[in-house]
């Protein structure tokens, strides 16, 4: 009992408090300054700022209900979802509230392991100003602020506490950290599926440090193969018991005459449960991507990759890089030196390296990886101002004077990302307010069409099902939703059914030796063709249409005017190629102003009104016709069409929004024009169910 209540454990308990209130502190910065904004809530909430969110909120909200029909999606055996629920049960809070502030107060326990994994080396101090920094940092912050509900807000707490319990284990050599150590590693697994991959590493690193330091330590093997047994590739409950059997073997003294025989057995059954392969199937995805991937066997169609189009899977400049690992590049130098200084001092550190290179993977893989290097980076910087302060006097108050000044100035340009990072809601109340209207008219078998983004919100408010979302948006599944919302009223009507119908077959049973291809594949050969342009070329002409099983609705966002032109990416593709086809024209201008008979629309683009022509950098064009558009008090949209050459670009002024559009033929025809822009719907087709000016839904009749 002495022992527990030291002083170093008190101060270590302390200092956890600190930082812990502290990185909370940082991220209600967001909720006081948007605490008047009313676009942000819905009933009284303020609303999550991740997509993502919801789908982990839906499968909550489905568990809470008890209910959640066949083939809608709702992750309901998913840990975030599952502990959601948990707390939804227990807490006396809204859901609304958890989902909203469960990221911030999750997330922030990542300072309990950077202060043990400290206090290892016998450096608090060190602990302590690396928690505050990585608790805070740019990319850390962004992934974990309140209403940012993902797996982020445990993805780095769990894989430290991992990692704390290596090092304690490699360190101490005692027994209690085999089974910590193995149900670390159980619960990272339940909560991160994907995290596969840096268990690996941990323990290759562990390998590797055995055979070079530790060669003759049993108790090193024993770590191995409970490490390996924790990471196979099966079900959570049948790992749970072999963990506590084998821990129970190692109890018996005369297991370690056979300790290489269970390592080897480990090692065997890690392999044949799937070794490497998650890990290179990781790699494949995020590293060694590509633009246009094909799909094997079959008609060997072409489709469009969406990682191409992710922004969090993109390139990234090394400053950015610098600036969202320690918020400054001149930290980041000083941060990289403090640790290269920490591994020289202390080697057990080296388990840092796996974390380190996961963030580090940035560089090629996309700015999503940064997160990993933030906490062991701020070990660097840590250490680097304990080291010098330690070194500059002998005096113990200007020691932590010294401390207390750097500390500051590292954490003062994270903080200033904090104050200007002002993230918006994934959707405005007035967009939540369509979707729950529709909640009250679809029904839960019913399909909303819409572009993968909006796939989690839609599911979660309007309680329907998608045909994409965050999560099932490959390039196969993309080609009819971006055909749907980029091609004329009839070909997307009918792709709509089509995609809808398949969709729900592709949900049925394959009969023993038959492959599952993709929709658009499926299609072709059931109308008995082999070229998809033929299929598509017959949706425009009389093809017989399968029976309705359901409604489908189309939803269709003013926000999605800013990313029309990546939607259109995905269907003008030649599915047999792989060629690029001609994209429609589209550009968007909001920052215009009136110069003499020109308005200048931005980017070397300008109309010419007297002549009826637009200038797009040195090309002149004839405009064929020239709309208008306003809501009127009642907010019914009122539109003018001037029609001035035969030939040539629409230009379409949509006054209540103070938006220009500049478009072809192509992109004017589209559904998503015709329907959102101009409410110019084909009755026979389309039934209009809510018409706002920030989202509309459409029926489909067919």
């Amino acid at each position: 009992m002495n022992t527990l209540f030291t002083t170093e454990n008190k101060r270590t308990l302390v200092y956890i408090l600190i930082a812990y209130t502290f990185s909370v502190a940082l991220r209600m910065v967001w909720v006081y300054q948007f605490a008047d904004a009313q676009s942000m809530k819905f009933a009284g909430e303020f609303m999550i700022n991740t997509n993502d969110g919801y789908f982990w909120a839906e499968g909550a909200r489905d568990i809470i209900n008890g209910i959640s029909q066949p083939n809608d999606l709702s992750p309901v055996t998913q840990a975030a979802s599952q502990l959601t629920a948990f707390f939804s049960r227990i807490l006396p809070f809204t859901f609304e509230s958890i989902i909203f502030y469960m990221s911030a107060l999750l997330s922030s326990l990542v300072v309990v392991p950077i202060i043990l994994i400290a206090k290892r080396v016998h450096n608090l101090e060190m602990g302590l100003i690396a928690a505050l920094l990585g608790s805070i940092a740019w990319s850390y912050y962004n992934r974990t602020m309140v209403g940012y509900f993902d797996t982020d807000m445990l993805n780095i707490v769990l894989p430290l506490f991992l990692l704390w319990s290596v090092i304690w284990a490699v360190d101490t050599k005692e027994d209690i950290y085999l089974l910590i150590t193995a149900f670390d590693i159980l619960l990272y697994r339940w909560w991160y599926p994907q995290s596969y991959a840096l268990e690996s590493s941990f323990w290759l690193l562990l390998l590797l440090w055995t055979l070079l330091f530790e060669r003759k330590s049993i108790y090193n093997y024993k770590l191995l193969s409970i490490m390996l047994v924790a990471m196979l590739n099966i079900d959570g409950s049948w790992r749970f018991g072999a963990i506590f059997a084998l821990f129970y073997i190692f109890s018996q003294k005369k297991s370690e005459k056979y300790i290489y025989h269970i390592l080897l057995l480990s090692i065997g059954a890690y392999f044949i449960t799937g070794g490497f392969d998650p890990i290179w199937d990781k790699l494949k995805a995020y590293v060694f991507t590509t633009t246009v991937a094909k799909d094997e066997g079959g008609l060997g169609l072409h489709y469009f990759t969406v990682m191409q189009t992710v922004r969090e899977a993109g390139h990234i400049s090394f400053e950015t890089f610098a600036n969202r690992i320690s918020g400054h590049i001149v930290t980041f130098m000083l941060s990289l030196a403090g640790y290269l200084w920490l591994l020289y001092r202390y080697k057990i550190m080296l388990f840092t390296l796996p974390m380190l290179a996961l963030g580090f993977l940035a560089l090629t893989g996309g700015l999503r990886f940064t997160i990993y290097a933030v906490p062991v980076l701020a070990f660097g910087m840590a250490f680097l101002i304990s080291e010098i302060s330690h070194r500059l006097t002998n005096s113990k108050a200007l020691r932590y004077l010294f401390m207390s000044l750097a500390t500051l100035a590292v954490l003062y340009p994270n903080y200033k990302h904090i104050e200007a990072y002002s993230v918006p809601t994934v959707f405005n109340a007035a967009e939540v307010e369509v979707l729950n209207k529709l909640k009250d008219i679809a029904q839960r078998e019913d399909y909303v069409v819409a572009w993968w983004d909006y796939g989690y919100p839609i599911r979660y408010y309007s309680d329907v099902k998608t045909l994409t979302d965050g999560g099932k948006h490959s390039g196969a599944v993309n080609y009819p939703v971006s055909y749907i919302l980029t091609r004329p009223q009839l070909q997307a009507a009918r792709m709509a059914r089509l995609d809808v119908e398949f969709t729900e077959k592709s949900f049925q049973p394959l009969q023993k030796g038959k492959k599952r291809f993709s929709n658009i594949e499926e299609m072709v050969k059931a109308y008995g063709l082999k070229d998809p342009q033929q299929f598509l070329k017959a949706l425009g002409q009389n093809i017989e249409m399968p029976k309705k099983s359901r409604d489908v609705y189309i939803y269709l966002p003013l926000r999605m005017m800013d990313i029309f032109p990546t939607v259109a990416i995905f269907s003008h593709i030649d599915l047999k190629t792989g060629k690029r086809l001609q994209q429609p024209f589209f550009y968007k201008s909001t920052n215009f102003r009136q110069k003499g008979k020109d308005i200048l629309l931005g980017d070397g683009v300008r109309l010419d009104k007297e002549k009826g022509v637009v200038h797009i950098g040195k090309q002149e064009l004839p405009v064929k016709r020239f709309v208008k558009t306003m809501y009127d008090e009642k907010m019914q949209l009122h539109t003018e069409i001037s029609n001035i050459h035969k030939n040539g670009l629409s230009v379409i002024f949509l006054s209540s929004y103070r938006i220009f559009l500049v478009v072809d033929e192509s992109a004017y025809n589209s559904l998503y024009v015709q329907l959102f822009v101009l409410q110019n719907f084909d009755k026979k087709l389309f039934t209009p169910v809510i018409l706002t000016p920030y989202a509309k839904v459409y029926r489909l009749n067919i």
